[in-house]
C-alpha cells in the first residue's frame, strides 16, 4: 500500500494557477507534477470558493453531529457530488464525508456522534482485602478475627453451593 503523500502550499498553488490562470488542461498538469487529476480538480475547488487560504494545510477539524447530517443533506438534496460537498462546506477530503454517509445509513444519528479517542479506560484495580501481613506476629485477638472471617467466607461459599444444587435438581425431573 502506498504511503499517503501530503503536498505543501506551494506545491498546490503553482498546479492551481497553472490550471486556473494559464488555462492548462487538468489532467496535463496532473500528470506533469505527478499527482492524481481528482486530487488537482479538489484543490482547484478550494481555491475557487476560498481563494489561496483554501490551500494552505489544514489542521484536525472537529465536526458536530449536526454538521454531518447538513452535510449529508444538503448532498442529497442538491445531488452534489463528494468532491463539490468539500469544497462548498472546506472539508479536507472526500473520504470523511462517505464514512459519514455510511455510518449514517448504518445507526441512524446516533452514527454521526463523535467518538471518543483514545484506548478505552482500563480496568479498575481489584479492592484491596487486607495489608499484607507484617512482619510481627499476630496477636490471638488478630488470629481469631481471622479465622472467623475465614469460616464466615467458607459458609457462605458452602450455602450458595448448596442452593445451585437445590436449583438444578428442580429443573431436572427425577427418572424414576
Amino acid at each position: 500500500m502506498n504511503k499517503r503523500i501530503k503536498y505543501d502550499y506551494q506545491f498546490r498553488l503553482k498546479c492551481v494557477e497553472l490550471v486556473v490562470k494559464k488555462n492548462l488542461p487538468v489532467r496535463k498538469v496532473s500528470a506533469d507534477n505527478g499527482i492524481s487529476h481528482s486530487n488537482l480538480r479538489l484543490w482547484i475547488g478550494f481555491y475557487v470558493k476560498y481563494g489561496k487560504d483554501g490551500l494552505k494545510a489544514k489542521k484536525y477539524q472537529f465536526y458536530d453531529a449536526s454538521f454531518k447530517l447538513n452535510v449529508i443533506q444538503t448532498i442529497e438534496k442538491e445531488f452534489l457530488s463528494l468532491r463539490a460537498a468539500c469544497a462548498r462546506f472546506n472539508i479536507p477530503s472526500d473520504s470523511t464525508i462517505s464514512s459519514w454517509k455510511k455510518s449514517f445509513e448504518s445507526k441512524g444519528i446516533q452514527g454521526l456522534n463523535n467518538k471518543p479517542k483514545g484506548s478505552p479506560p482500563k480496568m479498575k484495580p481489584p479492592i484491596k482485602c487486607k495489608a499484607k501481613k507484617s512482619s510481627k506476629p499476630l496477636t490471638r485477638e488478630q488470629e481469631l478475627l481471622e479465622e472467623l472471617e475465614y469460616l464466615r467466607a467458607e459458609n457462605a461459599l458452602l450455602k450458595k453451593l448448596q442452593a445451585l444444587v437445590q436449583v438444578d435438581k428442580k429443573q431436572k425431573p427425577s427418572s424414576s
